[in-house]
């Protein structure tokens, strides 16, 4: 995947991002709808997109985690050709919903294996920041200790 790619693809995945809750008081969640998140990962079908939510809700409860924590199912109204409005299903999802959809994906497709790339480097940059927290903290703990 050349580089105009990765940047095409990381740009469009953050720009379905939403959030939601009170920005006053910091509590807000970055959710994606999945029918949005769908055409992102290059599923044409929702019927086949909708395989992996399942897998990926199914993963998400074997850890015992609670799914609607992460896959929060809603009701949209969508126009039609004609001009008349009907509800259809979708999913607000955490990031975490869409890392563990990004797992389930057909890594055949472009879009699943930069999905799949990007929740690994994020993961990594995480992991780094916490190395780097807990060694600054050991470190201030010994300045208090030589005082």
């Amino acid at each position: 995947m050349d580089k105009q790619s990765i940047i095409r693809h990381k740009a469009t995945f953050d720009g379905i991002a939403h959030f939601i809750g009170n920005e006053d008081d910091g509590e807000q969640v970055e959710i994606r709808f999945a029918r949005e998140l769908q055409t992102v990962l290059g599923y044409a079908r929702w019927e086949n997109f909708i395989v992996a939510i399942q897998r990926a809700a199914k993963s998400c409860k074997t850890l015992n985690i609670n799914v609607d924590d992460h896959f929060r199912e809603v009701t949209k109204m969508v126009e039609l050709g004609s001009g008349a409005k009907r509800e259809v299903t979708d999913f607000m999802l955490t990031r975490y919903a869409c890392y563990l959809i990004a797992q389930n994906g057909d890594p055949k497709k472009e879009e699943i294996a930069f999905a799949q790339s990007y929740f690994a480097i994020q993961t990594r940059k995480i992991e780094l920041i916490e190395e780097r927290l807990n060694l600054m903290s050991r470190l201030e703990t010994r300045d208090k200790l030589r005082a």
